[in-house]
């Protein structure tokens, strides 16, 4: 089969059909936003490749205009993707692009207007393509493998439109739009068809890539406060307490809450969880820089701080039950107030294991609970 236009326009429909309903499967098992993007301008470019084969029909208005029109509407959505999936906000600028291109329905039917027509739209194209590929770039984090692998993918594609313009009004350059006629439109036929691919294929392992990392992130914390589950504090623990020095001991420390099931007696258990996460968002506001925070489970929490002193512990832990005891006051109002336990241990070398000092941290909790509860006790350091 030889690769005329026409040929090369049906398997341009196929690939862009085939990339739309894939990315929109994807779409439909993890519903990222992005992906409906993407394979909406999949989409596009199925209808735009479809509508261009009438051009060699005679219908022209819809063969050119339309189907070059619908091209930049599909690497727009393209560029709303990347932009949804980076987190950027697009400014309405953005839209003056399709004003642009009905602004070129005033152009003169002359000779000439295929090189203009072409040449706009691959600039237009260009700025849309290399824009998405600049919100790739890395932000102070390495980019997943298929992240990189399209911010690549679309900057050659903008680049390849930039020269695609350059090439369009070059002297002696033949375009023919209405017949797909010029050595230019023949290889950016070819090209389209090769980048449908290439971009359909980084797009779904971009998403791939981040639906892998969040089901990572979600089997390390507690589903309920977001906190580091015990798993994931057994896994990053290490690392910290390696560290410890007689120069520059770490900490632990182990709180409980007291008096929790008068909450839930007296408001319900989801008071008794709002409170939970009320003390985690605490904890989390108040964590020293390098420092890890866990919920152990029930209404237990722990906190692995480094280079800490005795008073820094102290310091921390009154701090938490300062905050958390007039949180609870204004939030419940029980029969005894509902406070917080802390118990506490320095190791001035690497410990035998997270366990061991978590039972050092236990026998610090328990003094404060006997001693009258509301309070911190530390015990000596191991």
């Amino acid at each position: 089969m030889a690769l005329d236009p026409s040929t090369i326009l049906i398997l341009t429909i196929a690939l862009a059909a085939a990339a739309a309903l894939y990315l929109a499967v994807e779409w439909g098992s993890v519903r990222e936003k992005s992906l409906l993007y993407w394979s909406a301008g999949f989409g596009v470019i199925t209808v735009g490749s479809f509508l261009a084969l009438l051009r060699s029909h005679g219908f022209l208005l819809v063969g050119i205009w339309f189907a070059n029109g619908l091209l930049i509407i599909a690497h727009g959505l393209f560029l709303a993707g990347v932009a949804w999936f980076t987190g950027t906000r697009l400014t309405r600028a953005w839209y003056l692009i399709a004003v642009l291109w009905l602004l070129m329905l005033l152009l003169p039917n002359e000779p000439w207007w295929s090189r203009v027509m072409l040449s706009i739209q691959s600039i237009l194209i260009a700025g849309i393509t290399l824009r998405a590929s600049f919100l790739l770039r890395p932000h102070g984090v390495s980019l997943s493998v298929g992240a990189v692998q399209l911010r690549y993918v679309l900057l050659l594609h903008g680049l390849f439109y930039l020269a695609k313009a350059g090439s369009t009004v070059a002297l002696g350059a033949f375009v023919d739009l209405a017949a797909f006629r010029g050595e230019v439109i023949q290889i950016s036929l070819i090209k389209g068809a090769m980048a449908i691919m290439l971009i359909a294929l980084s797009m779904t392992g971009t998403e791939r890539h981040r639906r892998e990392e969040r089901i990572e992130q979600l089997a390390a914390r507690d589903p309920l406060t977001a906190l580091y589950n015990r798993r994931a504090l057994d896994m990053r623990a290490p690392d910290l307490l390696d560290q410890a020095s007689p120069a520059s001991p770490g900490a632990l420390l182990l709180i409980d809450i007291d008096n929790f099931k008068q909450v839930n007696d007296l408001h319900g258990h989801t008071a008794g969880d709002k409170l939970l996460v009320a003390l985690s968002e605490i904890i989390r506001d108040a964590l020293p820089q390098g420092a890890l925070a866990a919920r152990l489970g029930g209404d237990e929490f722990v906190i692995l701080l480094r280079a800490a002193s005795s008073e820094d512990a102290v310091a921390l832990g009154d701090n938490l039950r300062a905050a958390f005891a007039q949180m609870a006051r204004e939030a419940f109002a029980t029969p005894k107030a509902v406070t917080l336990s802390v118990g506490g241990t320095l190791f001035e070398r690497p410990p035998a294991g997270l366990g061991a000092l978590i039972e050092r941290g236990d026998m610090a909790l328990y003094a404060s609970k006997r001693e009258g509860r509301d309070r911190v006790r530390m015990v000596p350091a191991v």
